[in-house]
């Protein structure tokens, strides 16, 4: 068959599973829901998350001989299992089914929970760490090594082996609006590069790729590191570093029964030389705490991230079909480039993919109201404002919390804050005006559809900003175990282990100083590939093997 506007123009085979495919072969995974007894394991290195920080460096260790185990809270799903459905996707694949919240219930929080991480699940969008934010983090936490330079051959080591490509395929409808709105009023707008190969371009990348196109650490570097010899534990809770001394002795993990929400009974513990922390921004520092990792200057789960996202919808004449099509495509970053780093809090603009679950969950509304705009679902776009937090005195983030030992996110709603989520608001009413909306829809549980740009722009000017009146959500969680060499500033050093412990580090998201202000995924995957060939050279005192492109 053929796909409508898509990269695929030759009749489709059968899609190869490599997960099913290195089963066979005789991959080390246990599966810890099936465990009958507690069991013991040893490694020179153990790593906790196989997202991107894990799966990067579970590739590189294990090149360099290393012998890995890898620990999953998870489960190991492969493309059979995903059918495009968000009511099986989301228990599957996500941190509490997709709806973790923040300690205030106003924020709502999307990680992925499953072998890979949310790499599995997000929408393939890849960026460079903006410059202003790298130029941020040497001048206020010292990190000289991470200038754009520093960082540009790690960067094309990771694009290159998970073929992060220019799409050369025409946006779908709902990116166009943003792309010809913004166009319009003068305001550049930019093509988002992704991480695909053979793209079908069907639109449903957060509920797992069911044609591994997306080169996510479930197809690329996870599998590399099974076939060359490490273990991958899944359905097993990483509960607490055991120390001793300046050194990490042991981890004693949980075993969860296969749907993930019960303990088995069983426990295992991992022994092994070197420990890599890579659990994801809110459950690497959790970890840390219940461990009662030293943390001499209280900094431990503080300044803790996200983009703050708040959401434009509105009605066309045309068929937009947001649900089609590759999801994020087009971007504009004009108000951040023209807000001063520093400055009031500049935002990101892109235009997400719409699904019904999670299109109805996020609308305000109730009843009446809400079941009409749902009949128009396929009229309906969506624009997403992305804020840049933690660039001054009045942007800190939040901070974890642990509650009977599972994680919290604190996440206060600043003035600072808001006064961006209103201009946010303005500025893509303006543009869905502009790109022809018959009207606009703030969601904020006090707006109403407008139908002029005169009209919304002076209700959203009087619109009042406070939690759980205005829907904000985020997938960008970064922080908590900040990276500095100043131990007054940061948990981690720049060459990404734990100050005052001889065998531990920390390679994902939680190691940013503040958010960056673009989707971190490549930032994650290119400072973890630093980071862990480092770990690789000290270890087997040779040089870190070099990753190669996709196959």
């Amino acid at each position: 068959m053929a796909m409508t506007n898509s990269v695929i123009s030759q009749p489709l085979g059968p899609i190869p599973d490599p997960i099913q495919a290195g089963l066979a072969a005789g991959w080390k995974v246990i599966d810890a829901a099936m465990l009958a007894d507690h069991r013991t394991i040893e490694a020179d290195v153990a790593i906790i998350g196989t997202g991107a920080g894990g799966g990067v460096t579970a590739e590189i260790l294990t090149l360099a001989g290393l012998k890995v185990v890898m620990i999953e809270e998870g489960a190991l799903k492969s493309s059979r299992d995903f059918k495009m459905r968000e009511a099986q996707a989301y228990p599957a694949l996500y941190q509490e089914s997709a709806a973790r919240k923040t300690k205030d219930k106003s924020i709502n929080i999307l990680q992925g929970r499953t072998v890979g991480g949310s790499t599995t699940v997000n929408w393939t969008s890849s960026f460079r760490t903006p410059n202003g934010t790298l130029d941020y983090w040497q001048k206020n936490f010292g990190l000289t090594g991470y200038t754009s330079e520093a960082l540009a051959s790690w960067f094309v080591m990771m694009e290159q082996r998970l073929n992060v490509i220019d799409w050369p395929t025409p946006p779908n409808e709902n990116n166009d609006l943003l792309k010809r709105g913004a166009v319009k009023l003068g305001i550049p707008t930019g093509a988002i590069r992704r991480n695909v190969k053979g793209c079908w371009n069907l639109g449903y990348c957060g509920m797992g790729c069911p044609t591994n196109a997306k080169q996510s650490m479930l197809v690329t570097t996870i599998p590399s590191a099974l076939a060359k010899g490490a273990t991958l534990l899944t359905h097993m809770r990483a509960d607490k570093l055991i120390f001793k001394g300046d050194t990490v002795e042991s981890l004693v993990c949980i075993a969860l029964n296969d749907s993930g929400l019960e303990r088995t009974g069983k426990t295992v513990t991992v022994r092994a030389k070197h420990f890599v922390v890579a659990g994801g921004a809110i459950n690497s520092p959790a970890l840390l705490m219940r461990s009662r990792a030293p943390d001499p200057h209280n900094l431990l789960g503080k300044r803790t991230f996200l983009h703050p996202t708040v959401i434009s919808a509105g009605l066309f004449e045309q068929e937009v079909n947001g649900f089609a099509g590759a999801p994020q495509t087009i971007y504009s970053d004009h108000f951040l480039e023209t807000q001063a780093i520093s400055g009031p809090v500049g935002y990101k603009l892109e235009a997400p993919p719409l699904h019904p679950l999670l299109f109805s969950t996020t609308m305000q509304g109730f009843g009446a109201q809400h079941a009409a705009m749902m009949k128009q679902f396929a009229h309906s776009h969506a624009l997403l404002a992305l804020l840049r937090d933690g660039f001054n005195d009045d942007s800190i983030g939040g901070a974890v919390q642990l509650r009977d030992g599972s994680p919290v996110l604190d996440y206060p709603m600043t003035d600072f804050l808001w006064d961006g989520v209103r201009r946010a608001h303005l500025s893509m009413a303006e543009i869905q005006f502009a790109a022809g909306a018959k009207s606009v829809y703030p969601v904020h549980e006090m707006a109403e559809g407008y139908t002029t740009w005169a009209g919304a722009r002076k209700a959203i000017g009087n619109l009042p900003y406070r939690p759980l009146l205005t829907r904000v959500v985020s997938a960008h969680v970064m922080g908590g175990c900040a990276m500095s060499n100043d131990e007054k500033l940061g948990l981690v050093s720049s060459d990404g282990r734990y100050h005052g412990v001889s065998n531990l580090s920390v390679h994902d998201g939680s190691l940013f100083p503040t958010s960056i202000g673009a989707n971190p995924q490549l930032s994650i995957y290119a400072m973890t590939a630093k980071l862990a060939s480092g770990l690789s050279e000290k270890m087997t005192g040779k040089a870190a093997p070099q990753l190669a492109a996709s196959a």
